[in-house]
C-alpha cells in the first residue's frame, strides 16, 4: 500500500525537493516512487504543475515571432510535463486505491483542469496562431504525423469553444465544470454502493452447488461465516452453482442494481444531470444531440452508422439467444424446478447446459489456468509476434502489495518501456480491468521517453496455498487488457498526443480483442495452460471442448452487449432531457427492441461507469466496431499463420503508429481490403 495515507493540508511551497511527488526519482528509468509518496503532497503537486502549464501556454500566446510548426504546435506538445506526470500518478491510484482522501484531492483538481482547458481552448490568441498554421498546412513541408496533430489541436479548439463569443465560452466552461464533477459522484457513488454490499452466509446448507474453492474464496477471518460480493470473482461464481435461487436473486437484483438504490449512493439525478449538461454542450457547440457531437470525431462519423452496425447485429443475436432460453428451460422443467427462467437463472443453468453439452465447466478448466502461467502465455505470443521480452524487476516500486513489474525490450536488448500488473480485487479499487500509463510516450524536442503502462485488473485472488486459478473469461480479459498495454508499450511516435492509445475510441480496442484470439486458439493453449499442480499441458480432449463451445451462449453474449450498445447511443440522441427517468427509458427501450426480459443490459445506466465516468460515452459500440476489424484482421492471421511473421510485422506497423496515422487506410494497408462486417457474425457463430 502507499506509505503514508494521512490527509493533513498543509501547505507546501511545490518546489520539487519538498514535495515527495515532484522529487527527482532515483528509481530505474524514473520511474515513480510510489514508496516516498505523501498524499498531502498532491494538491502542491497539481498547483505546481498548473502554474508551469499557465506560464508555458502564456509565453506561447505572447510570442512576438510568427506562427510556426515549433513555436506554436512543438511548444504546445512540449508544455505541462509536471502536470501529465502528477495526473497520470494521481488519476491511475485513484482508480486502483481510493480513498476519502484522494476524493478530496480529485474534487480539488478536476475543477481547476477544466478551467486550464478553457484558459487554452478559449484563448483568441492560441487559437489564431493555431488556425492561421492551419490554413497554410499545404506549404508547410508536414509530415503526415505533424498533418494530423496540427488537424488535432483545430478541431480541439473548435470543439473546445474557440469560435463561442466571450458569454458562451463562460457558459461551456460552467458546463465542462459541472460534468467534471458529476462525473466524479458518480464513480464514487457507485464505488460506495459497490462496496455497501455483502450477502453474509452462516448456514452451509445455503452453500450447495458452490465448487470448493469458490466457498473458501468466501470464508470469513474466523471461519465462523461466509461473504459474498458484487466483485465478479465472487458475484458470478455464486450465480453460475448456488443452488438457492432466493439467494440468487438477491446478488443479481444488487450487482445490476448499483447506484439504483434510492439512498445516498443513488445515481438517477445524477445521470439527469450529465445528459442534460451534455445536450447543452452539444447544442452550444452547433450539433443536433451529444451522440452527434462525439461521433464527429470518431471513425463511424454519425449515430446512423453506429446504429446501423448495432442492429445488423441485434437481430440475429436476439434469435439465438430466444434459442438458449428454450434450452435453458427445458433443463429447469426436466429437473422439476417448477419456475419460468429468470435473470438469476441464467448463469445457473447455462451451466448445467455447458456441462451436459460438452461435459465442461469451469472448474475442469481453472487447475490449467494459473495466472502466472497465463501472463507467462500473453508474454510469449507477444515475443512471436512482434519480437518483444518482457523482464521481471524486483528493483521498481510498486503503489500495492502484489502489483509487479517488467522490463520491456526488443529483440536487440533496447528499453521499450515499463509493464505493472495489478490483478487482485480489493475495496479501494473501482470493478472492472483497464490499462492506463503512468509516463506517456513521446519522442520530440530531444526528449525521448518510453512509456510506463500498468493493467488493473480483478482476478480470483489466490487462497490459501491454491494459486490464483483463473477462468476462461478471465484468461482473456487478461490478453484484452494485455494487448492494449503492447499498443501503449510499442508506440513508435513522436508527440504525446497522438501516441500509443491516443487514437479514436473506436479504432482502439481492435488491439485488445485481437489478442484475446491468441488465449484460445488450439495451438497457443498447450503452450502455457499447464495443471498448476501437475504441470501438465491442458489436455488434448479439453482443449477440443472448449472449442467446441466456443459459440455456446454467444446469443445472451452479445445480445447483452449490443443492448448497453443501444442504451448508450440512444440514450445521447435524446434532444430534451427534462423529463427523463433513466429507468422509465430503458423499460421503453426494452419494447421497442424486442429485448427478452431474461438478459439485463450488460450496464444498466446507474452502473454504466464506461459512459458516465469513464469517458466512453457514445462509445460502447466501439467494442462491436473494433470486433468487426480485429475479427476481419484475424481470418488473414488464420489464413496465413498465427505466427506468421510478414502477418505480424504487418500489424505490428498497426500497433506503432498510435494515432500518427489514417486508421482506415492503414487497416486497408494491412488487410488488402476493407474489413468484412460478416467476419464478426462468423466469429460469434451467429451465421
Amino acid at each position: 500500500m502507499l506509505t503514508t495515507i494521512g490527509c493533513s493540508q498543509k501547505k507546501e511551497n511545490g518546489e520539487a525537493q519538498g514535495n515527495s511527488i515532484l522529487k527527482e526519482s532515483k528509481a530505474p528509468f524514473g520511474a515513480p516512487e510510489f514508496n516516498t509518496f505523501r498524499v498531502e503532497d498532491y494538491k502542491a503537486a497539481f498547483d505546481q504543475g498548473f502554474a508551469e502549464k499557465r506560464a508555458e501556454i502564456k509565453a506561447i500566446i505572447e510570442n512576438s515571432e510568427e506562427p510556426t510548426y515549433a513555436n506554436t504546435i512543438d511548444a504546445l506538445e512540449m508544455s505541462g510535463r509536471t502536470l501529465d506526470k502528477v495526473s497520470c500518478i494521481f488519476f491511475t491510484l485513484n482508480e486502483s486505491d481510493n480513498s476519502e482522501a484522494m476524493t478530496e484531492i480529485e474534487n480539488y483538481v478536476v475543477p481547476k483542469l477544466t478551467e486550464l482547458s478553457g484558459y487554452v481552448y478559449m484563448n483568441d490568441t492560441l487559437f489564431n496562431r493555431i488556425n492561421t498554421l492551419y490554413n497554410e498546412k499545404e506549404s508547410l513541408g508536414l509530415d503526415e504525423e505533424q498533418s494530423i496533430v496540427l488537424e488535432n489541436y483545430y478541431k480541439a479548439f473548435v470543439r473546445g469553444g474557440a469560435l463561442l463569443n466571450e458569454a458562451d465560452k463562460a457558459t461551456l466552461l460552467d458546463i465542462d465544470t459541472k460534468l467534471g464533477l458529476a462525473a466524479i459522484k458518480f464513480g464514487n457513488n457507485l464505488l460506495a454502493d459497490n462496496k455497501a454490499f455483502k450477502l453474509v452466509i452462516t448456514d452451509k446448507e445455503q452453500l450447495k452447488g458452490l465448487p470448493q474453492d469458490v466457498i473458501d474464496a468466501a470464508v470469513s477471518e474466523d471461519g465462523s461465516r461466509w461473504v459474498f460480493t458484487l466483485d465478479k470473482p465472487s458475484c458470478i461464481p455464486f450465480l453460475q452453482y448456488a443452488d438457492n435461487r432466493e439467494l440468487r436473486e438477491k446478488v443479481y437484483k444488487a450487482y445490476y442494481g448499483r447506484g439504483d438504490n434510492n439512498n445516498a449512493n443513488d445515481n438517477k439525478e445524477v445521470i439527469k444531470e450529465i445528459l442534460q449538461l451534455r445536450q447543452q454542450k452539444a447544442k452550444l457547440l452547433g450539433f443536433e444531440t451529444y451522440a452527434h457531437f462525439v461521433l464527429d470525431e470518431k471513425m463511424a462519423k454519425s449515430p446512423e452508422a453506429a446504429l446501423e452496425l448495432l442492429n445488423s447485429i441485434w437481430e440475429p443475436a436476439v434469435k439465438r439467444a430466444k434459442e438458449e432460453r428454450a434450452e435453458l428451460q427445458k433443463i429447469a422443467d426436466r429437473e422439476g424446478a417448477g419456475i419460468k427462467i429468470e435473470g438469476w437463472d441464467w448463469f445457473y443453468y447455462t451451466e448445467k447446459l455447458r456441462k451436459e453439452k460438452y461435459a465442461l465447466n469451469d472448474e475442469a478448466i481453472k487447475p490449467y489456468f494459473r495466472i502466472e502461467n497465463v501472463l507467462q502465455g500473453a508474454f510469449d505470443c507477444a515475443s512471436r509476434l512482434y519480437g518483444v521480452k518482457f523482464v521481471k524487476r524486483n528493483d521498481i516500486p510498486v503503489y500495492y502489495d502484489g502489483v509487479e513489474t517488467y522490463e520491456v525490450l526488443d529483440n536487440d536488448g533496447k528499453h521499450l518501456g515499463i509493464f505493472y500488473t495489478d490483478f487482485f480485487p480489493r475495496a479501494s479499487k473501482r470493478q472492472g480491468a483497464w490499462m492506463t500509463n503512468f509516463v506517456n510516450q513521446r519522442n520530440i524536442g530531444g526528449d525521448n521517453v518510453r512509456p510506463m503502462i500498468v493493467n488493473v485488473c480483478n482476478f480470483t485472488a489466490p487462497q490459501g496455498n491454491t494459486p490464483a486459478l483463473l477462468n476462461i473469461d478471465e484468461t482473456r480479459t487478461l490478453f484484452h487488457e494485455f494487448g492494449h498495454a503492447l499498443h501503449g508499450m510499442l508506440t513508435q511516435a513522436h508527440y504525446p498526443s497522438v501516441s500509443g492509445t491516443n487514437v479514436k475510441h473506436d479504432f482502439v480496442e481492435l488491439f485488445s480483442q485481437i489478442n484475446e484470439k491468441w488465449s484460445v486458439h488450439p495451438d497457443v493453449m498447450p503452450t502455457y495452460a499447464k495443471h498448476y499442480q501437475s504441470g501438465e499441458a491442458i489436455p488434448a480432449t479439453l482443449i477440443e471442448k472448449m472449442q467446441q463451445s466456443l459459440h455456446f451462449n454467444s446469443g445472451f453474449e452479445t445480445t447483452e452487449l449490443v443492448a448497453a450498445a443501444l442504451l448508450d447511443m440512444k440514450m445521447h440522441l435524446i434532444d430534451d432531457y427534462s423529463n427523463f427517468d433513466c429507468n422509465e427509458y430503458e423499460k421503453q427501450l426494452r419494447k421497442e427492441l424486442g429485448f427478452i426480459p431474461e438478459i439485463e443490459y450488460r450496464y444498466r445506466s446507474t452502473n454504466f461507469a464506461h459512459i458516465f465516468s469513464g469517458g466512453y460515452e457514445v462509445g460502447y459500440y466501439a467494442y462491436l466496431w473494433a470486433e468487426v476489424l480485429d475479427c476481419d484482421a484475424f481470418e488473414l492471421f488464420l489464413e496465413k499463420g498465427i505466427f506468421d511473421p510478414a502477418t505480424a510485422a504487418s500489424f505490428k506497423q498497426l500497433l506503432e503508429m498510435g494515432g500518427s496515422k489514417d486508421p482506415m487506410r492503414e487497416y486497408r494497408r494491412f488487410r488488402g481490403a476493407d474489413p468484412n462486417p460478416d467476419a464478426l457474425l462468423r466469429a460469434r457463430g451467429l451465421i
